[in-house]
């Protein structure tokens, strides 16, 4: 069942990833703006599930949307690719920024996903004069 729920969530996270490629810049002296959104967003979204659904959720259900489906929607590989693109266009101040953006950005993100993805402490009863 895992690896059936990887697969579609494979497809479908690729599917995404390929219509952000298509509507945003990447390439040449074009900074990488899709894949740092993107592996942003995944960051996001990978610690809200992490947070909220892996405590509860079925195995199967955590393979399709992590390994599945934000797995295959971010990837290192395009950030790597984009960096060695830029380095050798000439525009290596680029890269460096592209990077730094990709760590500081990508880790604020998990952070704020992790925060905003945890349950809710349960509230403390009303103190009332009379306590």
């Amino acid at each position: 069942m895992s690896l059936i729920a990887v697969l579609i969530g494979g497809a479908i996270g690729t599917g995404l990833r390929l219509l952000v490629d298509t509507l945003l810049p990447h390439g040449g002296t074009a900074f990488p703006i899709g894949t740092l959104i993107v592996n942003v967003v995944g960051s996001f979204l990978l610690a809200v599930l992490v947070a909220r659904v892996w405590p509860v959720a079925p195995g199967w259900v955590r393979a399709g949307l992590g390994p599945g489906l934000l797995g295959s929607f971010t990837t290192f590989s395009a950030l790597a690719v984009s960096t060695v693109e830029l380095t050798v266009e000439g525009v290596g101040a680029t890269a460096v920024l592209y990077v730094a953006a990709s760590i500081v950005v990508g880790l604020a993100a998990a952070g704020l996903g992790l925060r905003l993805g945890a349950p809710a402490a349960a509230a403390p009863p009303p103190m009332g004069i009379d306590e």
